[in-house]
């Protein structure tokens, strides 16, 4: 199921426009995504940083709903600005953009609370769907992240059953349609359910893999590994 999307091709999201900060030390990209943002008629460009210190101290100042963020940043990398920006407990998303593909990165920026990851270069078309989709509640990324994340599944669904049997069946479900970059409502439509009834077992999941997000979930899944006991 694909959402509506509009004249420039970004699904359509209600509301007000989305607002976006981009957090990127070069120069050139940070002023070519603020131009696309601008010209986008669902977004609305809220500022840009050149480095993830900036970004940390200012951006309560902007409020934006997603922040676009570059992984190779000086200072503070872009993987600890994501995890500190999850660590707020802010209704902010955020969505990579960088030049790295290599698996280490993607699952370290999805473990830090990432929920899209995109590679450079990226048209300014399917930057604003992405940031759409990030807003309706999708995981949107590259296709060649996409084959990665998938063919890391493929190897480690059946690498943790100590995890998998805390889990329904129809929670696995929910949870591998994540990892293939599904948003809620078309997994909720792909199983012929409601919305909450989707939200209700991610809830559920969350609950017993001891995460907060979505990303988390994702991260945890397909690295296997043992959730943390509670303290």
């Amino acid at each position: 199921m694909t959402a509506p999307r509009g004249d420039d091709g970004a699904a359509a999201v209600e509301g007000p426009p989305i607002r976006v900060a981009v957090i990127e030390d070069d120069r050139r990209v940070r002023e070519s995504l603020g131009d696309i943002l601008r010209e986008s008629r669902v977004c609305e460009f809220a500022g840009s940083f050149s480095s993830g210190e900036q970004a940390l101290e200012q951006l309560a100042d902007l409020d934006p709903r997603v922040i676009i963020v570059d992984v190779n940043l000086p200072g503070i990398s872009g993987v600890e600005v994501i995890r500190r920006i999850a660590a707020q407990g802010r209704p902010w998303q955020t969505l990579v953009l960088t030049v790295y593909r290599d698996t280490d990165t993607i699952f370290e920026a999805l473990s830090a609370g990432a929920v899209g990851y995109l590679v450079k270069p990226i048209t300014p078309a399917k930057l604003v769907e992405s940031v759409c989709d990030v807003a309706a509640g999708g995981a949107p990324m590259t296709g060649a992240v996409a084959r990665k994340v998938v063919q890391a599944f493929t190897r480690t669904s059946h690498a943790a059953p100590a995890m998998a049997s805390m889990l329904t069946a129809r929670e696995r479900e929910v949870l591998d349609m994540l990892v293939q970059g599904l948003s809620k409502k078309e997994i909720a439509a792909r199983l012929s359910v409601s919305f909450a009834t989707v939200r209700t077992h991610l809830e559920h999941v969350y609950k017993k893999l001891h995460v907060r997000t979505q990303a988390e979930a994702v991260a945890r899944w397909l690295g296997g590994r043992e959730p943390p006991r509670p303290t």
